[in-house]
């Protein structure tokens, strides 16, 4: 009977262990099967089955349109990213080519305009200082590259949190906001979806072939408890100013009372044609 009991317990043991080690996949590397996406990490490896250890077969360039076939089960962590394995096909001359890739390779987003590519994907996970705590956190890097055919014509790189915040994204192309010189605006945004749980926005100026980005945004909240707001008013929004762009800012956090305390400020970054500065 003690032998098994020690096996009923060994089992459960595993049993909980292989549910604490379990990885699941961040929701913005959910990509629909049977529809077209686009890599985003440069020679991305192709492989013959779902997982690290598997036979190259191929490698694909940033911007290579390929068809979404299956999600596998499988999940790769790689720093603060957490995606599956796809299957996928693409054209290679007069081939259809099929293999998997990482998900974590392939574009959150992309758009095209004026003859040019736009990819928002996420590149890394690096160690970044935290000033207030002192202490190391992990931040992944996204970012947003202009393609012209396979050429790389520009790229801007922006921190887009931990793991946590990357339930939702989107990826958008807007007017100039009467910004002198800009022939439009890109805006990439990530969000968590939870209390406490960070979302960042970030606007990118496209003019002359380049990409230039503003100051990133950054909200949260917990509701009924508090919120930290970031905000700009460009010069066609309402109480907007000509060559300039501002950001407002509110937080608020309910007291002992809780009675709710706001706190509002601002900045001006005036806009010469060409870059932005603090006023």
């Amino acid at each position: 009977m003690k032998t098994l009991w020690t096996a009923l317990f060994l089992m459960m043991l595993q049993l909980f262990t292989a549910q604490e080690n379990e990885v699941y996949a961040d929701g913005i590397f959910g990509f629909e099967e049977n529809k077209t996406q686009k890599i985003f990490t440069d020679w991305t490896r192709v492989r013959s089955d779902p997982g690290v250890n598997a036979q190259i077969i191929d490698s694909l360039q940033t911007n290579q349109q390929v068809m979404i076939l299956t999600k596998e089960n499988a999940v790769l962590k790689l720093g603060e990213r957490n995606a599956n394995w796809y299957k996928i096909s693409y054209q290679k001359g007069e081939n259809t080519v099929e293999g998997y890739v990482w998900g974590g390779n392939l574009c959150v987003g992309y758009r095209n305009k004026n003859g040019y590519d736009f990819l928002f994907g996420l590149s890394k996970t690096i160690d970044r200082k935290n000033k207030e705590f002192n202490q190391i956190e992990k931040q992944n890097i996204a970012g947003i590259k202009v393609m012209e055919g396979n050429t790389l014509i520009d790229e801007v790189y922006f921190d887009t949190g931990r793991g946590e915040e990357l339930s939702s994204a989107a990826f958008t192309i807007e007017s100039n906001h009467k910004l002198q010189n800009v022939e439009f605006t890109l805006k990439a945004m990530v969000s968590g979806e939870a209390c406490g749980i960070a979302g960042y926005d970030q606007y990118v100026l496209f003019k002359d072939k380049k990409l230039i980005a503003l100051p990133q945004l950054t909200n949260v909240g917990d509701a009924g408890a508090f919120y930290h707001s970031e905000e700009f008013i460009f010069p066609n929004d309402k109480d907007g100013i000509p060559n300039a762009f501002i950001l407002k800012v509110e937080d608020m956090e309910v007291d002992e009372k809780e009675r709710e305390k706001k706190k509002h400020s601002s900045k001006t970054y005036l806009w010469n044609g060409n870059t932005y500065k603090l006023k």
